[in-house]
């Protein structure tokens, strides 16, 4: 069967399709990537801007293969999506007190019994740990013996509008979603190791409209969250900063960007028009064809940096919520558009007190069959859109099957492979 990751996002759109064998092997087959409309911060602020956007990938998936429509697994993100710690606890119902899997999905359920206004919905509850009869830390309490069983969640809400928009966009243009992921949690999944999550490390994505962090230790998912601004804010304040379009901030923060000012060797280094013009491609008319001015370097770092170091404190505040500020082994690691921006590891260690690292895609479980989409997937912009794959990969080889009729199934099941 022919699958498709489809990753939304308020600058692109970006769609990789898979076959997967009856083993739930995944061979990558095509690659589509496509300028994104109707997307605020992660969310859909206009419904016929982003059918628009998608009905062009929607093409190109159908021109591929068609099948590939009716099997989409689709991210979900956007600062408004919570998480949440929660606790369950329950009587184990065998008279032996052997714990049998409805006493698990009992006590999961008994962890969702959280308060949530009207408009908001549950998309995931990820396992962190179950105790039984007092014992911590058990990872499969499955046929064990105890009288009472406890658990220790995440869950993960977001607007309920969000999940009905993207369903009604979808059905629409004539697919099927059969599962949807939080950002951090697919690009956790495509991104980070074993080694990583069990020492203890935080992914932070900094994408277009909004930047999300994870924190794992342990192997366990410890906390999330997300913030209304990412690298499409730089280029808006590259765009004000130097008095020029927001396209030709985008090319000179792409090609001529630096996050660290002090990088930048003298204050007299320019980019010229003609350095512009030779490094993107493009002529200065497509881009700006009022703008006539020599720029600065060491101006153009010094916006860049502003801004990401407002979004690193954002981070390190997070950090020190949960008592995780310079106390991550495995350090951070930065994925996402904003992850290509020239220094910003250096910036983010300096920031941050931590190790750091650029996140690419883990592309070992899969087999890319079309050698042309290598360079697209082996990116750090990619790993929500690779990690939706392994996501559909993980839940296959826990079901041994992936046959869904019912639309909310998948809200019930897909995280169940997080469990610890």
């Amino acid at each position: 069967m022919f699958i498709t990751s489809l990753d939304i996002g308020t600058s692109q759109i970006k769609a990789i399709i898979a076959e997967a064998d009856k083993n739930g092997k995944l061979s990558l087959a095509a690659s589509f990537k496509s300028p994104s409309a109707g997307i605020r911060k992660g969310e859909i602020s206009d419904v016929n801007e982003i059918i628009n956007s998608l009905k062009e990938v929607f093409g190109n998936i159908a021109a591929v293969n068609k099948s590939a429509l009716k099997n989409i697994f689709i991210n979900i993100g956007g600062a408004n999506v919570k998480s949440h710690s929660s606790r369950g606890i329950i009587a184990v119902s065998r008279a032996d007190n052997e714990i049998s899997q409805d006493d698990i999905d009992r006590v999961i359920k008994a962890s969702q019994a959280i308060k949530l206004s009207p408009n908001r919905m549950i998309v995931h509850t990820i396992t962190r740990e179950f105790i039984v009869d007092g014992v911590n830390d058990v990872r499969e309490p499955l046929g064990m013996f105890g009288a009472r069983l406890e658990v220790n969640s995440a869950v993960v809400d977001a607007p309920s509008q969000n999940y009905k928009n993207i369903l009604k966009i979808i059905e629409e243009l004539g697919g099927k979603i059969i599962g949807m992921v939080y950002n951090p949690l697919a690009a956790g999944r495509s991104v980070l190791t074993k080694i990583q999550k069990d020492l203890g490390v935080v992914l932070i994505d900094i994408g277009a409209g909004s930047t999300t962090m994870s924190v794992y230790e342990e192997g366990k998912l410890l906390h999330t969250a997300g913030f209304p601004f990412g690298s499409g804010h730089i280029t808006n304040d590259l765009a004000i900063g130097l008095k020029c379009s927001v396209k030709l901030a985008e090319v000179i923060k792409i090609f001529f960007g630096c996050a660290l000012v002090k990088e930048i060797s003298s204050k007299k280094e320019k980019i010229s028009l003609q350095d512009i013009e030779e490094k993107s491609g493009f002529g200065i008319a497509e881009l700006d064809k009022n703008f006539k001015n020599i720029i600065s370097r060491r101006d153009v770092a010094d916006i860049i940096e502003s801004r990401l170091t407002e979004i690193f404190e954002f981070v390190n505040n997070e950090l020190k919520l949960i008592g995780k500020n310079g106390r991550l082994p495995s350090g951070a690691v930065i994925c996402g558009g904003g992850a290509k921006i020239s220094g910003i590891a250096d910036l983010a260690k300096t920031e941050l007190k931590l190790s750091v690292e650029i996140g690419f895609p883990e592309t070992n479980e899969t087999e890319i069959i079309n050698p042309e989409i290598g360079n697209d997937v082996n990116d750090p912009d990619s790993a929500v859109s690779v990690g939706l794959l392994l996501c559909f990969k993980d839940q296959w080889l826990k079901n041994n099957d992936w046959q869904m009729t019912d639309k909310l199934f998948f809200l019930k099941k897909i995280f169940k492979y997080f469990a610890p």
